[in-house]
């Protein structure tokens, strides 16, 4: 199963988490892992090379993790909340579409 976790201060998503491999099917034949990945991917190049949030990335390809942090303020902080309010939208239809194979968790 793959575990989204959605990091929030307030009223402002800070970050994200991603983790695991869905389950759904063999690797390379997998929807459920290639529909996140690339959401995942949209939302990081639109954050940081779109909207220049420097936001920190990290990979941990050994524990199947992405883990994105924004800073404490941008200059397109609007912009990137909506960003991530969509990619929280999307992935949470993904889980009711394959509620055994996705995760969300706002925490």
């Amino acid at each position: 199963m793959t575990k989204c976790e959605f990091f929030t201060e307030e009223d402002r998503i800070t970050g994200f988490s991603i983790s695991g491999h869905s389950g759904y099917a063999e690797n390379g034949k997998d929807i459920v892992c290639a529909a996140i990945s690339a959401i995942v991917t949209m939302a990081e190049a639109t954050i940081n090379d779109v909207c220049g949030a420097k936001a920190k990335v990290r990979v941990k390809e050994e524990d199947a993790r992405i883990t994105l942090t924004l800073p404490a303020a941008c200059d397109e902080e609007e912009s990137v909340q909506a960003v991530l309010a969509g990619m929280l939208l999307t992935l949470c239809n993904m889980r009711d579409e394959y509620p055994d194979f996705i995760e969300v968790l706002e925490v």
